[in-house]
């Protein structure tokens, strides 16, 4: 089967309903468009649970067929969750604001809208290390579509 119709694994919001699958698969949703390592037929995956500001996916997923090409078509690419550079002051209702060139973390909610986390430092803490609320502020698709990746290396166990 040839799948050069079907986009590219990543991130997606539905715009319209899955054709047979319009329960599971609505418009308006956060999906993730998924193709086994070993190759195989792309399948595509709602969110089950979100951990550190991240969505993790699991089982049950849907095959996607060629005959969901046209309406592939009709889904958004979102750009991968992880650290971005902000392109542009944000200022906040009420007062505050985020400065040009802070660096966040980019999430969605379960309708795939960005929401940004900011970066923040403990100035009186011990540790050299930034961290990030699990309470964000949502961002509309003009900005979604500014942001700068920003290459931060993930470590495990204790960072030397």
């Amino acid at each position: 089967m040839f799948d050069f119709d079907l986009p590219e694994p990543g991130l997606y919001r539905t715009t319209q309903p899955m054709p047979g699958n319009e329960t599971q698969i609505p418009a308006g949703v956060l999906v993730f468009i998924g193709q086994p390592k070993t190759g195989g037929v792309k399948f595509i995956v709602r969110p089950a649970d979100n951990r550190r500001n991240r969505w993790f996916w699991r089982d049950p997923t849907t095959p996607l067929k060629a005959t969901h090409a046209a309406w592939a078509r009709s889904l958004k690419a979102l750009p991968s969750e992880g650290f971005y550079v902000l392109p542009e002051t944000i200022n906040m209702e009420g007062g505050g604001r985020w400065l040009k060139n802070a660096i966040v973390e980019l999430g969605y909610n379960e309708e795939g809208k960005g929401i940004l986390f900011i970066g923040q430092w403990q100035e009186d803490g011990e540790a050299n290390q930034l961290s990030f609320s699990d309470r964000g502020m949502l961002i509309d698709d003009r900005l979604l579509t500014k942001l700068l990746w920003a290459p931060i290396l993930p470590v495990t166990g204790n960072p030397q």
